[in-house]
């Protein structure tokens, strides 16, 4: 694996900087929400300010959005916030804009080379706000180091022509919250496509043992898993990574669920392996289509931040159920002006817990997810990559 290098001169917790709403006057609301700076604060002030900051990201995509606007035909939604639900797989099959196309800062897909893709397209004040709420947790959980350089193993998708996953600017993004000594990615790019390169991650791993800085690593956990199950049967003695090694998982086990291993059973093997502790591993998720940020607290559980808010909706009849049952994921949140996904029903079966039965420090919902509705052709990002590992493990 030759590894790249992309040393950081940016100036100290940039993400962090001052970002504005398109239009102060008709989201001022939406404005206060996402100033926020406490991710997991929560109480009836953040409550009401959630809900009026919905009431002016609904306005704003009816006014905006044929598409959108025709979903409010007839009677008011009831739906909480009055949002009109919208499935993520119809961003699959439909391009719908809320702003000009002139004013289209970034798009990206949702899956690989072939399949169905969802197309979104972000004007500037969606995608930094989303961005800025990811510099947020991380500093909220210490992990915004601009004095501290690291290397990366990125098992993601080594940086190409026309290259647009949302998997892949996200991971590379990633890469701003502490300088880069090296970098190395696990699916490399041949001028053809990407290949899974699991010599080359074993390598990286053993090399960055004997350095001196801190390791992060970042991406589909199963590729992670493979690497270590190549160590294990290639005869290699654990490493011992630096102290303040990270990891942040993301993507999930899809196009491979009959070789998953529980979160819990793969930590251990990470620790026991790479001398990670388990309170520095984190799994995520996320969507193209929703870029809120739900990251693992220490306790291993996804709670939401403050700029958004979680349901589990029935399978049968889309209705909310209650704490503990398992339904369709439905994430809420007024951050984006682009595209009106403010309310998305997910694919997702998960379900939903309150804040006090985690027993760590935070206090908002947090839920599990417990895999994927049904059985579909869709192909997200993770399919796309796990055929990379075939024959490979």
């Amino acid at each position: 694996m030759t590894p790249s290098t992309t040393p950081s001169t940016a100036s100290p917790k940039p993400h962090l900087a001052p970002v504005d709403v398109p239009d102060a006057a008709a989201l001022g609301r939406v404005q206060q929400l996402c100033d926020l700076t406490e991710p997991y604060t929560s109480g009836p002030a953040e409550e009401e300010l959630f809900a009026a900051a919905m009431a002016e990201t609904n306005t704003w995509h009816r006014d905006r959005s044929p598409f959108f606007r025709s979903l409010y035909d007839g009677e008011r939604p009831d739906t909480p916030y009055e949002a009109p639900l919208v499935h993520a797989n119809f961003f699959k099959r439909h391009e719908v804009l809320s702003v000009p196309e002139d004013a289209v800062h970034l798009h990206l897909t949702s899956s690989g080379t072939t399949g169905q893709k969802s197309q979104m397209f972000f004007d500037e004040w969606t995608i930094r706000s989303a961005q800025r709420m990811v510099a947020r947790i991380f500093d909220h959980n210490g992990w915004i180091t601009p004095d501290q350089p690291v290397n990366y193993l990125l098992y993601s998708y080594e940086p190409a022509r026309d290259l647009n996953l949302g998997t892949s600017f996200t991971d590379n993004y990633l890469c701003d919250f502490a300088p880069a000594r090296e970098v190395a990615y696990a699916l490399r790019n041949t001028g053809n496509g990407h290949e899974f390169d699991p010599f080359g991650c074993v390598a990286a791993l053993r090399r960055f043992a004997e350095d001196d800085v801190p390791v992060r690593i970042l991406g589909f956990p199963a590729f992670l898993w493979f690497t270590l199950e190549r160590m294990r049967a290639m005869g290699l003695e654990p490493l011992k990574l630096p102290e303040g090694s990270l990891i942040i998982l993301g993507g999930g086990w899809k196009g491979h669920t009959d070789r998953q291993i529980g979160k819990h059973e793969l930590y251990a093997r990470v620790t026991e392996q790479l001398g990670v502790p388990s309170e520095r591993i984190r799994d995520t998720f996320g969507s193209v289509e929703h870029c809120i940020p739900y990251i693992e607290c220490a306790h291993h559980n996804l709670h939401a931040p403050v700029w958004s808010r979680v349901f589990i909706r029935s399978t049968r009849t889309l209705e909310p159920v209650p704490y503990g049952e398992r339904g369709y994921l439905h994430l809420v949140s007024p951050y984006i002006t682009s595209v009106p996904a403010q309310s998305v029903v997910m694919g997702d079966l998960a379900s939903l817990h309150p804040g006090e039965e985690c027993g760590c420090e935070l206090t908002t919902p947090w839920f599990t997810i417990h895999g994927r509705a049904g059985v579909s052709r869709n192909r997200s990002c993770a399919v796309a990559a796990a055929e990379l590992m075939k024959g490979m493990s």
